[in-house]
């Protein structure tokens, strides 16, 4: 057993201790980013704002239903952030397919798997649909920071 918000105690195979087990990992991947590679200040800066707003998601995962959060979401804001970061990015898209390579493309993809989980949890726990919009801007973000990544190479 473990714990949610507030002391409720869950089954260690809760599907909120999945998928924030699943936030987890990808917060931790992030974060790996700027270390393997040589981003933009603006993207480091991105990211950094991104991990902090998936912890804040993670405490709202943890929250038993019928009670109040008092971290306050800001994931709508992120994500017109990230839609401005991919439309600048978006000229440097190649034809085709792009094969994965790299942490970055681990980090996307771990980012639609969280993505996945959290679907998944919000048809048994109800979650804000910002948080759902912004894990799905985030993996778009991925893919357009790994091609330009491939690129800068």
């Amino acid at each position: 057993m473990t714990s949610l918000r507030g002391g409720v105690r869950v089954p260690k195979d809760d599907l909120r201790i999945e998928v924030n087990g699943q936030l987890d990992m990808l917060n931790a991947l992030l974060g790996m980013l700027p270390d393997h590679h040589q981003l933009s200040i603006v993207n480091c800066q991105l990211l950094h704002s991104v991990q902090q707003e998936l912890m804040v998601v993670m405490s709202h995962v943890a929250t038993p239903d019928g009670e109040e959060n008092p971290r306050t979401l800001h994931c709508d804001e992120l994500t017109a952030r990230m839609e401005e970061a991919i439309d600048q990015m978006k000229g440097e898209r190649p034809a085709g397919f792009v094969l994965p390579r790299g942490i970055v493309h681990v980090a996307r993809a771990q980012c639609r798997t969280a993505e996945r989980r959290l679907w998944t949890l919000h048809r048994e726990h109800p979650l804000d649909l910002s948080i759902l919009r912004m894990l799905n801007r985030l993996s778009d973000f991925l893919f357009v920071l790994s091609i330009q990544v491939e690129n800068s190479k």
